[in-house]
């Protein structure tokens, strides 16, 4: 049976713009919904925090899922039309950044998951990164960090996730190719926990979190926060990865390269299903 998710303090079910939230038990399932392919604008990333907030609040749950609606795009990556938007955005809610938003999801006494199938690349990868754990289509699922094609770092964790995953080597090969991963080397680099035929990845993420919500929360909270002891970042290192991709997004270089990938499709449906082409014909322009 489903519970509602209330507005603070009461009242009518809150209405989200870019998610379809329903719960079994205390497992909670946030389906993304953004056309036309999920990228990370002000009014997603305001539905993502509305939500975590409101169900951090609940002592009902104790898992979060995170899944899209559209099988090819999870969350492609930050609308980079709308950067300024999306900070400010997160100025309301006083969370600082995107990155430190993602942070405090990863901090949380709440257990989260990544449910990807599609695309899942910046902004939309480092989401992920923030979530305790990452299961995805091998058929289907497609990783990139794709920042330094464009000259800049990316801005939201990743840099700082992958290393800590993936170890100092396959961080900087992950990024600085800015190349497409897909789910069986994400696998084999740590990017990921496992991938699943598309077909059973569904039933696992639902019963796998099932188990989990079955335990008691006071150990969830334990865990987390031995492990995230060794393993987060500080949070004055992914503010200052925050800086450092602004101060590069708002470099003319950087902004010449966005120019002319919009030119070539960037940030439509058909041309990014081949994002890492793109970027090489950038390169060599």
């Amino acid at each position: 049976m489903s519970k509602e998710i209330k507005k603070e303090g009461g009242g009518n079910s809150m209405v989200f713009e870019t998610l379809k939230v329903s719960n079994e038990g205390a497992v909670l399932f946030a389906e993304i919904s953004a056309p036309p392919m999920n990228l990370l604008g002000p009014e997603l990333f305001r539905d993502l925090v509305a939500l975590f907030q409101q169900a951090e609040a609940d002592d009902a749950f104790r898992v979060l899922v995170f899944k899209s609606a559209d099988p090819d795009y999870f969350i492609s990556h930050v609308d980079v039309t709308r950067v300024k938007e999306l900070r400010e955005e997160a100025a309301k809610f006083d969370v600082g950044s995107p990155g430190l938003f993602f942070r405090h999801l990863s901090a949380s006494h709440l257990v989260t998951i990544a449910q990807i199938e599609g695309r899942v690349r910046g902004i939309g990868s480092e989401f992920a990164l923030a979530c305790d754990m990452r299961f995805a289509a091998r058929e289907s699922a497609i990783f990139g960090q794709f920042e330094p094609g464009f000259g800049v770092i990316p801005g939201a964790g990743a840099a700082q996730y992958l290393t800590r995953l993936m170890g100092r080597a396959r961080a900087l090969e992950v990024m600085l190719s800015a190349e497409d991963y897909d789910a069986d080397l994400a696998e084999r680099y740590g990017w990921i926990n496992r991938a699943l035929p598309a077909q059973k990845l569904g039933d696992f993420v639902r019963s796998f979190a099932g188990r989990i919500a079955r335990f008691p929360a006071a150990g969830h909270v334990t865990v987390k926060e031995r492990v995230n002891a060794i393993g987060l970042a500080p949070v004055e290192d992914i503010r200052r990865d925050a800086e450092l991709f602004i101060e590069g997004f708002r470099n003319p270089e950087a902004q010449g390269r966005i120019q002319a990938a919009m030119k070539r499709g960037f940030q439509t449906r058909d041309s990014e299903m081949a994002l890492a082409r793109m970027l090489d014909d950038l390169a060599d322009r």
